[in-house]
């Protein structure tokens, strides 16, 4: 378990596994996304009703934290992360034992610490990208006084931070679980496996909530106006 099936592409090596599942992952959600938008009403069907909740849910976090306007620029990308972490942490509960590789084993996506960095990374440009839209310079320095300096000493050090707190948080809760009811899975097939498998379902959800909450709140922190 965390043994990874390598491939050269050129000239750099990828972990095949979890490239495998993470193309899946959005294939599925392009597909349900699809399904549940195909058809909306105003009496909204099951799947239709579980996004409505899901957008609704983040949108009123977004405009709590940065207005209405300012919101919903960022909520597609916030809306998109929370979707794709949580799809993909759950597909790390499907059986992909079952399909024996000669190296290495299917896993969730988020059990490769270069996915978690990538989103991680994304999420710091973003949020850096529109600071120094919002605020200019002044998103790097608060004042030249000498108290200012030190805060933005302080700053610059917490962007190289953030990301890597964002990327480690999510890749070792979701190897950690895996590799949980991985053991109890090969101690006994049967189960005593089934309680920790739910909770993970649990972890998955509450990873991807945490992973998108503070990103939500790194882009209200850049882009809101000092009063």
């Amino acid at each position: 378990m965390g043994e990874h099936l390598n491939a050269q592409f050129f000239g750099m090596q990828v972990n095949l596994d979890t490239l495998i599942t993470m193309w899946f992952t959005m294939v599925l959600l392009i597909v349900v996304s699809f399904i549940a938008t195909r058809n909306l009403s105003l009496i909204p069907t099951k799947i239709q009703l579980v996004f409505e909740k899901i957008i609704g849910y983040f949108s009123d976090i977004t405009t709590s934290n940065m207005g209405e306007k300012e919101g919903a620029k960022h909520l597609p990308l916030l809306l998109t992360l929370f979707m794709f972490i949580l799809t993909a942490n759950l597909i790390g509960q499907l059986p992909w034992r079952l399909i024996h590789l000669h190296q290495g084993e299917l896993a969730s996506p988020n059990n490769d610490i270069n996915m978690t960095a990538a989103m991680a990374i994304v999420v710091s440009i973003y949020y850096i990208f529109y600071g120094i839209k919002a605020k200019g310079f002044k998103f790097f320095i608060h004042s030249f006084k000498i108290d200012g300096i030190m805060i933005a000493l302080v700053d610059l050090l917490e962007l190289f931070v953030r990301p890597f707190s964002l990327a480690l948080r999510l890749f070792a809760n979701i190897l950690a679980g895996e590799i949980l009811v991985f053991t109890f899975a090969s101690m006994c097939a049967y189960f005593v496996p089934l309680p920790f498998m739910a909770f993970e379902i649990f972890v998955a959800l509450i990873q991807a909530l945490v992973f998108t909450l503070l990103s939500t709140t790194y882009i209200a922190l850049a882009v809101n106006k000092e009063e």
